[in-house]
């Protein structure tokens, strides 16, 4: 099965051994996205619906690197530090999938990377 690494300046950089995405039998698999900053690789500053924002811009670069964009996503994570946090993060995701929304999960962790509060993956079909 031939793959096809993608990646995106407009989305940061991996902070491990990962790729932002991987293209392969017709779907991409972004890896999860957290709100980093992609010009400093820093955490954006503010509550929780200012970083969701910045993991969904961050994810949607990727996309558009595959020549896709959010309606072409199939299946999603969200990753919480406090499902507290839920409706808010919900407000903001309903704005990028207002048609047709795709297939997802939200799970509560202990912990994300960098301290982020929220972290979301992708599949996207081309």
């Amino acid at each position: 099965m031939p793959k096809k690494q993608i990646t995106s300046s407009q989305s940061p950089r991996p902070i491990g051994p990962y790729s932002q995405g991987i293209a392969a039998s017709g779907l991409l698999f972004v890896s999860g996205q957290i709100p980093l900053d992609p010009d400093t690789g820093r955490l954006v500053e503010g509550d929780i619906e200012v970083q969701t924002e910045q993991v969904l811009k961050n994810l949607v670069a990727v996309l558009q690197a595959a020549q896709l964009n959010a309606e072409n996503v199939v299946k999603t994570t969200i990753y919480l530090a406090d499902l507290a946090d839920f409706p808010k993060v919900n407000a903001v995701y309903g704005r990028y999938f207002a048609s047709e929304p795709p297939a997802r999960a939200t799970i509560e962790v202990s912990a994300l990377p960098a301290g982020a509060r929220v972290e979301i993956d992708a599949i996207a079909a081309f």
